[in-house]
């Protein structure tokens, strides 16, 4: 067996074709790119011409109570830590969840966050924040639970994804000067 370095999908709770399966299951559509792993939003701009629609960044966060969100903006948002929790029904301000956490809950590694891992919130845990500003784009990309493959999918669609794993799609205003 390879180490998961070479196959990131190794130890997911779900696979990318597990999620493309349950995708296919709700009759959406999507456009898949595989590319070297990216873990910030500098790495993945170097694909900018080969993948067209709104590209995001994900914030896995927590409050003073332990209430986790996972807050999706456009790549170039600014967010403003210190105050987000006033948009967004959090008690205190915010810090970033650790991995551990993530890998609990949303069943991805650092540098794969994205949406798609709600699919492994089969408990509600995690409270979903898209962007308004982001939700003007008719196609976002999102990583597919994986960094070294990139997902484009009809905005509406992410939405009708999002709901069919028991979460809300919170669309509220989060970010500035995108």
């Amino acid at each position: 067996m390879s180490d998961s370095l070479d196959h990131p999908a190794d130890g997911l709770p779900t696979s990318p074709d597990g999620l493309f399966a349950h995708l296919n299951g709700l009759g959406i559509e999507t456009q898949t790119v595989s590319h070297p792993p990216l873990f910030t939003v500098e790495d993945s701009q170097s694909l900018r011409g080969e993948i067209a629609g709104g590209h995001i960044k994900n914030l896995f966060v927590k409050d003073k109570k332990g209430k986790v969100f996972l807050i999706v903006v456009e790549e170039d948002a600014t967010v403003d830590l210190k105050t987000i929790h006033t948009l967004i029904g959090g008690s205190g301000r915010v810090s970033f969840g650790k991995p551990e956490l993530l890998m609990k809950l949303l069943g991805v590694r650092p540098g794969s966050v994205s949406p798609f891992g709600l699919i492994n919130d089969t408990g509600g845990i995690v409270t979903c924040i898209l962007d308004e500003n982001l939700m003007r784009h008719d196609v976002l990309n999102c990583h597919p639970l994986v960094n070294t493959m990139t997902t484009s999918i009809p905005r509406d669609d992410l939405k009708r994804f999002i709901e069919s794993t028991g979460h809300t799609a919170n669309i509220v205003a989060v970010s500035s000067g995108n």
